[in-house]
């Protein structure tokens, strides 16, 4: 079984599994959705962002705006759709952020130079107080409210996190004895760290990054909320929840809409982590276990037949050589 023919074996296990359960099927379903009108608002959104009417502002949903409008007479399922895409933008960027970022602390953090990972853990533990408002903030001030920011100021603060949480289990695998051995070897700090301790913290990654990617949601609305997220004009879930929760008491539906569509996505975002760490686990997920001992029997038979076929190969080319060297 060729590498990329068990890698899609393996993808489709995991997602058969996460299919059967009931938290897996609805993380499935939201995220899908989520993609699918995110990709869709790229070409066509029901109106444009930029039409307004101010004769028919705060409109109840009707046919010609199936949620209604906004304060200055939008339609708000085009603002919604729009602003799909650049919540997932802002997911996508600060999962990468933080991913790296939380890697190269936690890197720093198991170093064999002692003075430098103690000073790396008394390093995080102080930033880490700090909160990402403050951050944002701080970014704001010469960079101006942006996408930039938010991805800045939560993926600082969510490496920080996944570094400090990710730490225990990694000095467990950083101190086995293969990891011992490789290293004695004279294999490299960099090759051990990503191909022995970063594999088997995978499941604290995957929980850890899955909650970022549902808190940088709720970060973005709060950001925005304040005048320190996205820009103006620029449509994004927090964008429509801003403009429109002053007047909750007056049209509560406007507030509605933004607000369970972002509770929707971040409750499947973190019902995703749980239910990918358990289904792409094999001592949990016993069908994803027989795949791999399949996979791994036919690799096996594939280098016992290919050292087979090599020697048969030699001894082909020793009788040639030796009916070379008769005549």
């Amino acid at each position: 079984m060729t590498s990329v023919r068990y890698a899609f074996t393996v993808m489709r296990v995991v997602l058969r599994s996460m299919w059967r359960r009931a938290e897996g099927r609805f993380s499935l379903l939201v995220l899908g959705l989520w993609l699918l009108v995110s990709l869709v608002s790229m070409f066509w959104t029901p109106w444009s962002l930029w039409w307004t009417d101010g004769y028919h502002v705060w409109q109840k949903p009707s046919m010609l705006h199936i949620l209604g409008t906004d304060g200055s007479g939008a339609d708000m399922v085009s603002w919604l759709m729009a602003g799909s895409r650049t919540n997932l933008l802002i997911c996508v960027l600060t999962i990468v952020v933080t991913a790296i970022f939380g890697l190269l602390l936690l890197a720093a953090m198991l170093v064999r130079a002692t003075m430098l990972a103690q000073m790396s853990v008394v390093v995080i533990d102080a930033l880490i107080s700090l909160p990402t408002v403050l951050l944002a903030l701080i970014l704001a001030v010469p960079f101006g409210p942006s996408v930039a920011v938010i991805v800045a100021a939560c993926g600082f603060g969510y490496g920080l996190n996944l570094a400090r949480i990710a730490r225990p289990q990694a000095l467990l695998v950083a101190r086995s004895g293969y990891v011992e051995a490789a290293m004695s070897n004279g294999a490299r700090a960099s090759r051990v760290f990503l191909g022995h301790v970063v594999p088997n913290i995978r499941p604290v990654l995957v929980v850890q990054l899955s909650m970022s990617a549902g808190t940088v949601i709720l970060a973005e609305s709060g950001l925005t909320y304040l005048g320190i997220g996205v820009q103006s004009g620029v449509p994004s879930w927090g964008h429509s929840l801003a403009t429109s929760v002053s007047f909750i008491n007056v049209y509560p539906l406007t507030v509605l809409w933004s607000g369970l569509i972002i509770t929707c996505v971040v409750l499947a975002l973190n019902l995703f982590g749980d239910a990918l760490r358990d289904c792409a686990d094999p001592l949990s997920n016993a069908e994803l276990r027989s795949i791999r001992q399949d996979g791994g029997a036919g690799q096996s038979s594939g280098e016992q037949q290919s050292s087979s076929e090599q020697q048969s190969s030699s001894a082909v080319l020793g009788q040639g050589v030796t009916r070379g060297s008769g005549q």
